[in-house]
């Protein structure tokens, strides 16, 4: 796929903080060849405190097809651009940006999209379902927004962090009246249960839910690329729970992601 490879190459920078764990730029760049798009995906490690001066740089590079986001620059992402879609006001947060037809920046947020995808990949069944959902961030927020809308009965969310927790529910509320709950980190009663924290990314993690009461009718969702299955992923296999990953997030967020840069949808 890098048979054009030149100073003619397209580039889409992928900030992160860590940024090692994601398989976004083979997959991205083989996405953008099997569309004829001479365009690589360039992985770039942002510390928090200077990822606004990184984008205010990125808007002056004139190569660019757009910029993609993973954690935890989803927000300064959506805080950057110019326009957002609904899906990105929503949360705040973006995980892709490219410039619309005026030369502004536009935002969108396909995490929840692509999760859900991902999960009637794996054989689960969203509508109706009763949803634990451990993580509020930017992936979370999208996450629980586009499984409600695919039907889910309720999602109890849960984070280490209440004041995130609380904000996620209050926006949840607004659309969704009486359907976001505060959770805990115990399965229990849920047929749909999701990690969308970090946790599992490196060894030593805490586990991001209570493994011990999985039960195996459960499907469990995990948002982490590890280069090798979450422990978390790993208990609920050893159970026979139906499962996706965050490298299945990823699969079925692709195209998603391809149309957003190539076909100028909005």
């Amino acid at each position: 796929m890098f048979e054009t490879y030149s100073g003619a190459t397209k580039i889409v920078p992928l900030l992160g903080f860590p940024v090692e764990q994601t398989k976004s730029p083979f997959g991205m760049t083989r996405g953008f060849a099997s569309r004829g798009a001479d365009c690589i995906v360039v992985p770039v490690k942002v510390p928090p405190d200077s990822v606004e001066a990184y984008l205010k740089a990125l808007d002056r590079v004139e190569n660019l097809v757009g910029v993609l986001a993973t954690v935890p620059h989803k927000f300064a992402l959506a805080a950057h651009a110019d326009r957002v879609t609904d899906r990105a006001a929503f949360h705040g947060s973006a995980n892709a940006m490219r410039r619309d037809s005026s030369g502004l920046w536009l935002a969108d947020m396909l995490d929840g999209l692509g999760f859900v995808r991902a999960i009637h990949a794996g054989g689960g069944t969203i509508a109706g379902a009763k949803v634990l959902l451990v993580g509020a961030g930017g992936a979370g927020g999208a996450i629980a927004q586009a499984l409600l809308e695919a039907g889910a009965a309720s999602i109890a969310v849960h984070d280490v962090n209440a004041s995130r927790r609380d904000d996620l529910l209050e926006r949840l509320d607004k659309t969704f009246p009486g359907k976001g709950v505060r959770g805990d980190v115990s399965p229990e009663g849920h047929e749909i249960i999701i990690n969308a924290t970090p946790l599992g990314m490196r060894s030593g993690d805490a586990a991001p839910i209570n493994f011990q009461a999985l039960e195996a009718g459960m499907f469990v969702g995990d948002v982490v690329t590890a280069k090798d299955s979450t422990p978390l992923l790993v208990a609920a296999t050893a159970l026979g729970c139906r499962t996706c990953s965050g490298h299945d997030m990823f699969e079925s967020t692709l195209d998603l992601m391809l149309d957003f840069f190539l076909e100028s949808t909005e």
